[in-house]
């Protein structure tokens, strides 16, 4: 597949292969500076605010398997994740 020239909304110009309409400059504009999501890819990061999950105390209400099941999320993010609750004393829910 190539990559085809698209323009976002706000005027940014990106090449992309797949029908993923996510501009990569608006997500990186998007990223934040600080906390767990900021650890996280765009796509992981995307799935857990799409579930309204954007601290590690709601984090903490799921299990792995929970996550794992969410589109974007995939083994590699785990450990970004259990570190992050860790840090606040928390875990995965039924750990």
């Amino acid at each position: 597949m190539t990559a085809t020239e698209k323009i976002c909304p706000n005027g940014h110009t990106y090449y992309k292969s797949s029908d993923c309409p996510t501009c990569p400059v608006c997500e990186q504009k998007r990223k934040p500076k600080e906390g767990f999501l900021s650890l996280l890819s765009a796509p992981a990061r995307r799935a857990l605010e799409h579930e309204g999950i954007t601290t590690v105390q709601q984090l903490s209400n799921f299990t792995e398997k929970e996550i794992l099941k969410l589109h974007g999320i995939g083994p590699a993010s785990l450990p970004k994740l259990r570190a992050a609750l860790e840090a606040k004393r928390l875990s995965f829910k039924g750990q």
